[in-house]
């Protein structure tokens, strides 16, 4: 009788521990639920750059600059922004002569920088590099060009009048940088 009752016992425990075809598994008492982290971008533009370490400008020389600025380039900073600082060109005097600013994100910032550099409202239209588009500003007191393609934005900002200098400016960066 002994033997018929652990042999019953034995199958009674086999038979709750497999699973036939049809059975489905019991839902867990506690199942938590995860959302993935997700990774994104602040809304609207990044804040404008500051200077925070000696040059040179990684895209930009400063011949160049004195060139096209007309203009002697005695310093250069750049900012800490990633992928490409902002470089900022100084004067003999100490005064910042041309700042060139790149912005890689999305589009709706970019095109967020360049308008709040170079508003639509009160700027000319700017369209060069073929593809770029964004505004122009020429003033007595200094001038800028900015503009946007998908997500990257070119903002040059100079001490002269003509936004031609900011343009030649904008136009070598591009190329320098491949965007």
């Amino acid at each position: 009788m002994k033997r018929v009752t652990s042999a019953l016992l034995l199958a009674c425990c086999l038979a709750a521990c497999s699973t036939s075809p049809d059975a489905k598994p019991a839902p867990p008492e506690a199942q938590r639920t995860q959302t993935p982290p997700t990774t994104t971008q602040p809304e609207g533009p990044p804040p404008p750059p500051e200077p925070v370490a000696d040059g040179p400008c990684p895209y930009l020389e400063s011949a160049f600059v004195a060139q096209a600025n007309g203009q002697r380039a005695t310093k250069v900073r750049i900012s800490a922004d990633k992928p490409h600082p902002t470089c900022f060109f100084y004067r003999a005097d100490g005064t910042v002569q041309l700042t060139a600013r790149i912005y890689v994100g999305t589009a709706k910032n970019a095109k967020a920088l360049v308008d709040e550099a170079a508003p639509i409202n009160t700027s000319n239209p700017a369209s060069s590099p073929t593809g770029w588009k964004g505004g122009s500003i020429g003033a007595e007191k200094g001038s800028t060009y900015a503009v946007a393609k998908e997500g990257a934005a070119v903002i040059v900002t100079t001490n002269q009048a003509q936004s031609i200098k900011a343009r030649q400016v904008t136009e070598k960066v591009i190329t320098a940088l491949g965007l």
